[in-house]
């Protein structure tokens, strides 16, 4: 198997490929973003696809955007492609936000190496790996555009004018609601929603929250069952999201630092993290992934996505 590293759609404008989505313009005001099997980490592209990765993350995204959007308007019209979304163009806040409800992660490494305030929110003493904190917590990134991204406090934020007071205390409410209803929507299917990041755009004056939510790209997941007998024990936990790549990449003695190298992504360690992602894809939503044959074949995806990109922009004229 292949996957899809790159999309390539003549009859579209791209205007940018990130890390893993490639977004075209359609016409003045609407964009169209493709989720490819690129995989990044320490915001470093790894040098091989991950097959069916892209219709992974696509489909978790809209279920959740849909699940969402009483709570706060986003930039999703339709899902024409199993890897493609069309939305809305939205002037994006250059702010990542990241909501925690347990201390994981780079939160933990920080945490274990000293530190007791994280972008501005102060940390009590004596806590351990994966447990849950008092209340969810934001830690912002400023969103880099090469590079990694950097850990910014909110007073920050305003005196940048990166995002002013009023505009960020909305986005914060939006970003805790969405947290808590993606919590609520995990509990439901066994699972634990530890830490999550949110994008949100301006469009026509309306913070909208834009690009993927709750995806294991953007989130990490612990299975709730012996969650508690794991933390008693300080053991780690059975989880779902992208830290098992981090993990692995660590061992290998690679963290995106000048003079490392990726270790190689042997077929066996690319069937294992695609086995992942349709592993939180079943749980989160309960249902059967369906393996399409098209993707053993990049030449097969790209043919199958210019073809249902042009069936959707005839229904949008």
């Amino acid at each position: 198997m292949s996957g899809l590293s790159k999309s390539h759609i003549p009859s579209l404008k791209q205007i940018y490929s990130g890390k893993v989505r490639d977004c075209y313009a359609v016409g003045e005001d609407k964009l169209l973003l493709v989720a490819s099997d690129r995989i990044s980490a320490f915001d470093v592209i790894l040098p091989r696809p991950i097959p069916y990765k892209g219709t992974v993350l696509n489909q978790i995204a809209a279920y959740f955007l849909d699940a969402t959007a009483d709570i706060v308007p986003n930039w999703k019209l339709g899902v024409p492609d199993p890897m493609v979304t069309v939305g809305v163009c939205c002037k994006p806040l250059k702010v990542e936000v990241i909501v925690r409800g347990y201390l994981a992660g780079s939160a933990w490494r920080e945490y274990a190496a000293g530190a007791r305030e994280i972008c501005g929110v102060k940390l009590p003493e004596g806590l351990r790996e994966n447990q849950k904190l008092p209340h969810p917590i934001i830690t912002p990134t400023t969103k880099a555009d090469e590079g990694h991204d950097l850990n910014i406090s909110r007073e920050e934020i305003i005196r940048q004018g990166i995002v002013d007071a009023k505009m960020w205390e909305q986005v914060e409410q939006y970003a805790l609601r969405l947290f808590e209803r993606g919590s609520e929507m995990a509990a439901q299917r066994g699972l634990i929603l530890v830490d999550t990041k949110y994008e949100f755009g301006l469009c026509n004056g309306e913070v909208m929250l834009i690009d993927e939510i709750h995806t294991p790209d953007s989130s990490r997941y612990f299975y709730a069952d012996g969650y508690e007998e794991r933390f008693e024990k300080g053991e780690p936990q059975r989880q779902l999201s992208k830290e098992f790549v981090r993990e692995w990449l660590m061992a290998n003695g690679f963290q995106g630092q000048a003079g490392q190298k990726v270790p190689e992504m042997t077929p066996e360690i690319v069937a294992g993290i695609t086995d992942r992602y349709i592993e939180l894809y079943e749980n989160i939503t309960g249902e059967r992934f369906i393996k399409g044959a098209e993707a053993a074949d990049t030449q097969s995806i790209l043919h199958r996505i210019e073809r249902n990109v042009a069936a959707c922009l005839k229904s949008l004229k």
